[in-house]
């Protein structure tokens, strides 16, 4: 696929591109590419970067700049032909925020009159839910009611427990682009009586997809005034501001590590502004075929295109052999 255009006021992006079989963690500037070990020939070939953020990312970064600024390494020369994987390859926690957009909480029917004490949140596995762009995402045999959503999401860059809202934006590594795919089948009137069942809403395979690249935290001045949007089929859906928030990032993050211990490279997916499918009259929902771009201002943009799942395909071309019978 084609990369995305550089960001204005980033000096550079990171992310992780598959060649052949190995990831390789590349260093975007000015829309060219180069690889890491490249710029910083101590940095290992296999290093990724869930562990480079746990090693000194402050220094990474001074150090990326430096080499940049020399004119160190020659950009990649098929920049166009990269395989994105998430930028985060297998971190310890995906944890994802709902209900956080005040737009969003009004167009599902819900009253801003009672907004809650803390963020509202979940976790689903991180290893089989994030995939980069481009990727192709099966819908679910068992779910009908796909949908999408357009998110900002934080890489956590530190072990933080217990930290003070006025502490947390230093936990912050960097920001990036994430679309929370949702299977709305089991929320709203459909839900079980003892409440969303978020597993078979949010955690099937692919389901996570990431923009290429993290931008670090540096580079980005007012996360709080982010421009965040979505595209179906190149039609406008979501187009909201991250200043519409509930919790912002400092909260979300001093909140979490009340509960939990976050560790370098953890994703934070923050929620969603309105204009999803599950709140339009009437409701919209992906099927196969369906193309969706994410784009978050500053940040990158990631396109997903759903297809059947394998496995009803084969199944449908069993039933369908010569006969009726199946082969």
């Amino acid at each position: 696929m084609t990369l995305e255009a550089p960001v204005p006021g980033a000096l550079f992006r990171l992310g992780t591109a598959l060649e052949g079989d190995r990831d390789t963690v590349v260093v975007e500037s000015g829309g060219a590419l180069r690889r890491l070990s490249d710029l910083l020939p101590d940095i290992p070939g296999d290093a990724t970067l869930v562990e480079l953020i746990g090693s000194g990312w402050e220094t990474l970064l001074d150090r990326i700049a430096e080499a940049l600024a020399g004119g160190a390494a020659a950009p990649l020369p098929d920049a166009a032909d990269v395989r994105w994987r998430a930028p985060v390859v297998h971190p310890n926690k995906l944890i994802c925020i709902g209900a956080n957009y005040k737009d969003h909480i009004r167009e599902m029917g819900l009253s801003l009159s009672s907004l809650p004490a803390y963020p509202y949140s979940f976790i689903v596995p991180p290893a089989t839910t994030l995939v980069g762009t481009g990727e192709q995402v099966a819908v679910p045999r068992m779910a009908k009611r796909i949908d999408w959503e357009a998110e900002v999401a934080v890489i956590i860059g530190c072990r933080a427990r217990d930290v003070a809202p006025d502490e947390a934006h230093g936990c912050i590594a960097a920001f990036a682009v994430l679309n929370d795919l949702s299977a709305r089948d089991w929320s709203g009137p459909n839900a079980p009586s003892v409440g969303i069942d978020w597993v078979m809403t949010k955690a099937y395979d692919g389901f996570k997809p990431m923009a290429p690249f993290l931008t670090p935290a540096r580079f980005v001045g007012a996360p709080d005034r982010l421009r965040v949007r979505s595209w179906v089929n190149g039609q406008p859906k979501q187009d909201g501001t991250t200043a519409d928030m509930v919790f912002d990032f400092a909260s979300i993050v001093a909140h979490l590590s009340r509960i939990m211990t976050l560790e370098p490279g953890d994703v934070i997916a923050t929620g969603t502004p309105a204009g999803v499918g599950h709140g339009r009259k009437p409701p919209e929902y992906l099927v196969a075929g369906d193309h969706v771009a994410v784009e978050v201002e500053l940040l990158g943009r990631v396109e997903t295109t759903l297809v059947e799942d394998l496995a009803v395909v084969g199944a449908a071309q069993e039933i369908s052999a010569p006969g009726g019978a199946r082969r």
